[in-house]
């Protein structure tokens, strides 16, 4: 583990790198706040020439320069010929005056050089995007015009940069030290992009090496810098990202930018084409509408060691899974070829969230090793992976992955004896941010699973998570205010709503996930899979990190304990069958071990009638727990809410003889004892990660 004074280190030559477009004064106030949150106070942008020919794109960069530099320090790329003063009408094309450049290098440095020290000069001179080495392949303009502009931005007191190579090119930079240009720049800069377009293997240190050794040979010692450097998460490997930013701090370089602060907007052209290659679309800390990514989320919360941390605690000792193609004859099954094993684990996608959690101890108390297949894309999850991690060792094996990749997902269906699919997008306002994501989680990642089951010999048997959303708003449901809740008028719905109620799929969320719910039953009943569907009520307990969307009975005490103020959607009478979660994890256990009767059938499962509560009861309940009042204020109602949910249990319970066993008042004074001891160094302190070096021994990156 390196000491505070590495990280400090690490930070302060650290800066990230975005392409910002004229008009995107939004978009600059966005990565402004994104690197004031981790504590970046570096930002390299490009600025381009073609655009200072045009009006608007000269006010651009007149209101640009000065806003970021009151933000952070700003390293200023100059870049793209304007087409009119090409060799070719293209911004790609050398200058026909070479000098023209270093005039433009001038009129920058007049007007904005109190805003910058140093100027980098071009951008990836090798790549054809950039500079069309077609109509200069011997390099001799850029060779004129680089000395020419960075002899003048010296002469105006500026540092120099000398446009990053990518790839990196020894015989390139050969070439240009040989003519003296290197002779009148500060800094080197190199690209890098490994795992996304580099797969040589070659380390930071062996590529740095290369450079020096060029520069050596002309007794030249600028700085190398890394101007532009990243991972793209396209195969949302977002833990991959992470490894590759620590790896990339240990280069031998003095200074990095990391590539990049947001994704590409999907309706946005890249220089390649639109949507020509994907990979260039994923670079970012966040997602292109603003969606914190892991490496963002922890850096924000934890810094550089934090994120050092998480890589250290993750590699590849772990489930080993594979993305390599199965072979597959025509008509016969697929076939994977998979390590011996003593005994396969149970696999549980979504692991390392609250009910996975609950329910990977359950497991391995009763002798099964898991499989945890999980992106750790929900804040707090790595505190319940490191506790499982620490307490049960090597019955844990962990694959940090996304149910969206396919790949990993047939090699983990593979490997396993039963299967638990949790992993999912779980709010229902995230949904309706993000329908087309919610769909790709919640729908194409269970049918990910439903298809290598469908290929394969002996299938593993299948639980699945759906939702009581599958039923609407249940307005048809004529409900009456009775005290504090909601009550249905009719006596037919006294003991909730069973599964015979008509589906209605409200809100994205509630559409991906009935869809899921549909596949599963038709994959059972059309292929013969073994899978039985849980649409669920409301679940707590210990290791839910509760949130205004999901898991709010959790949220609701953690607030109370916080002595935070409540927003309620509504008016607080509606209601919900709450069931704590050990009672849940016994009947996802007899589930499967009924599985053969139970196989091709959804099951209403939840708190039933007698653990039904309003929100105002609930709220009376934390009070009395707690000893404090529950400050909250009412809002509008929430698209898709329902006013009255309760789960008819009486189907399952009929099958099985399950029922729940703990009441509210248990339930609740476990959680809250779980927070205390967990969450909260004393009842009234704000939560602190619980973080245990070492603890995720046996997981492998992907």
């Amino acid at each position: 583990m390196k000491d505070q004074a590495y990280w400090q280190a690490a930070q302060a030559r650290l800066g990230v790198l975005e392409w910002l477009r004229p008009g995107e004064h939004e978009r600059v106030e966005a990565v402004l706040k994104t690197l004031k949150a981790v504590n970046v106070s570096r930002l390299r942008v490009g600025i381009s020439w073609a655009d200072w020919h045009t009006p608007e794109g000269k006010a651009w960069i007149d209101w640009l320069l000065p806003r970021v530099a009151k933000e952070v320090e700003v390293l200023p790329c100059l870049t793209y010929t304007p087409p009119s003063l090409g060799i070719e009408h293209k911004s790609s094309s050398p200058p026909r005056n070479p000098k023209d450049f270093a005039d433009f290098v001038d009129v920058i440095i007049t007007d904005h050089g109190e805003h910058f020290e140093w100027v980098e000069l071009w951008n990836e001179p090798n790549n054809l995007n950039d500079w069309d080495w077609h109509l200069d392949p011997e390099w001799h303009i850029f060779s004129e015009m680089i000395s020419m502009a960075a002899y003048w931005a010296r002469k105006r007191g500026k540092k120099t940069v000398l446009a990053g190579m990518c790839p990196t090119d020894p015989n390139w930079l050969d070439v240009i030290c040989s003519r003296g240009v290197v002779d009148l720049i500060d800094a080197v800069g190199i690209h890098g992009f490994p795992g996304t377009w580099e797969f040589s293997g070659e380390s930071w240190t062996d590529k740095v090496h290369k450079v020096r050794e060029v520069l050596d040979k002309y007794n030249l010692s600028p700085e190398i810098w890394l101007t532009e450097v990243g991972y793209s998460t396209w195969r949302h490997d977002e833990i991959v990202q992470v490894k590759k930013l620590i790896e990339v701090l240990k280069a031998p370089v003095d200074r990095i930018y990391w590539y990049s602060a947001y994704d590409l907007h999907p309706h946005e052209s890249h220089q390649d084409g639109f949507h020509e290659d994907e990979r260039h679309y994923h670079f970012g800390l966040k997602t292109a509408d603003g969606s914190a990514k892991l490496i963002c989320r922890v850096w924000e919360d934890s810094g550089l060691a934090g994120l050092n941390e998480l890589v250290e605690t993750v590699f590849h000792s772990g489930a080993g899974l594979s993305r390599e193609p199965a072979t597959l004859l025509r008509n016969q099954r697929m076939s994977i070829v998979t390590p011996q094993q003593n005994r396969k684990p149970v696999l549980i996608t979504g692991g390392a969230g609250f009910i996975g959690t609950n329910v990977a101890e359950r497991l391995i108390q009763q002798g099964e090793s898991v499989l945890i297949f999980d992106n750790l894309g929900r804040a707090g999850v790595e505190r319940n992976l490191e506790w499982l991690c620490q307490t049960y060792g090597s019955k844990v094996q962990l694959e940090i992955a996304d149910i969206r990749d396919d790949h990993l997902v047939r090699d983990a269906v593979h490997r396993a004896s039963k299967i638990y699919h949790f992993a999912a997008q779980v709010a229902v306002t995230t949904s309706i941010d993000s329908p087309q994501r919610d769909f790709d989680i919640n729908m194409r990642g269970t049918l990910n699973i439903l298809e290598t089951m469908r290929q394969m010999d002996a299938p593993p048997p299948l639980l699945f998570t759906s939702t009581n959303k599958v039923y609407g708003d249940l307005e048809d449901v004529k409900l009456a205010k009775v005290g504090k809740r909601y009550a249905p008028v009719s006596e037919a719905y006294a003991e909730g709503v069973d599964e015979r109620y008509p589906l209605d799929f409200h809100s994205p969320y509630g559409c991906s996930k009935g869809a899921a719910d549909q596949y599963v039953l038709d994959y059972a009943r059309t292929f013969g899979l073994k899978a039985v569907v849980f649409r669920m009520s409301c679940i707590y307990g210990p290791h839910q990190f509760g949130t205004e969307d999901q898991g709010w009975v959790a949220h609701f005490l953690i607030q109370a304990m916080k002595n935070r103020p409540l927003t309620l959607y509504g008016d607080g009478h509606q209601v919900r069958d709450i069931l704590y979660v050990d009672d849940l994890v016994n009947a996802m256990l007899m589930a499967h071990e009924k599985m053969d009767e139970l196989s091709g059938r959804a099951f209403n499962i939840g708190g039933s009638a007698a653990n039904a509560t309003s929100l105002l009861e609930i709220l009376e309940r934390i009070e009395a727990l707690t000893g404090r009042p529950c400050g909250y204020s009412l809002s509008d109602w929430r698209l898709g809410d329902q006013r009255y949910y309760v789960s008819d249990t009486s189907l399952f319970q009929k099958l099985t003889g399950w029922k729940p066993a703990t009441t509210i008042e248990e339930g609740l004074a476990n959680l809250h004892h779980w927070i205390v001891n967990n969450l909260f160094e004393k009842q009234d302190a704000p939560i602190k990660p619980i973080r245990k070096k070492g603890a995720l021994k046996n997981a492998a990156i992907r």
